[in-house]
């Protein structure tokens, strides 16, 4: 497989990561260099784990969950987003915590990172009954898919100011739509 067709597949891959990046920097107004860093690493990181997983997995397998995994996507999207929603409504109501969570740390980050990488296993199937060199592909899915995840998070803040404050109502809305999205391609 040529390198321009795994790059192709890993931009693919990568779109969910790129709107889940701009719709964690628009609720949280912004991501530091750090939180941005996390959360592509971990994107990137995760993408190529389940490639390389659904490589070693084998057909039997990714037919256990390919019946179900747009369902888990789309919830654990939809539980993010939901936090996000509702800790914009608890802002807005007075009852703002002292201190938020922060989504690119801890179960959340992993969350998100898993539901954005649920494809690239049936990507690593594939891979795996096409005889393609499946460290080469899935480094190079990692790779766009963290730098792909590093746009998004970095043009982010510029949609959340047109957002004003209900900046992490949006992302919220987006992480839950970006849920429906992936249900509605599996459907």
């Amino acid at each position: 497989m040529s390198f321009f067709l795994i790059v192709g597949i890993a931009v693919a891959l990568a779109m969910d990561t790129f709107a889940v990046s701009i719709g964690l920097a628009v609720g949280l107004k912004g991501l530091s260099i750090s939180q941005s860093f996390r959360l592509a690493f971990h994107f990137g990181l995760f993408q190529f784990l389940m490639n390389v997983a659904g490589w070693a997995a084998g057909e039997n397998i990714v037919r256990l969950i390919e019946h179900y995994d747009h369902w888990a996507a789309f919830a654990l999207l939809a539980l993010v987003g939901g936090k996000m929603i509702h800790e914009f409504f608890e802002r807005e109501a007075g009852k703002e915590k002292k201190y938020g969570s922060d989504p690119t740390r801890g179960f959340s980050l992993v969350v998100l990172a898993v539901a954005t990488s649920i494809d690239s296993l049936a990507v690593g199937l594939s891979f795996g009954a096409l005889h393609i060199k499946i460290l080469y592909a899935a480094a190079v899915i990692g790779i766009v898919t963290f730098l792909i995840s590093s746009i998004g998070a970095k043009i982010g803040p510029f949609l959340g100011r047109l957002a004003g404050k209900r900046a992490e109502l949006a992302g919220g809305i987006v992480l839950i739509l970006i849920g429906v999205k992936i249900l509605i391609d599996h459907l």
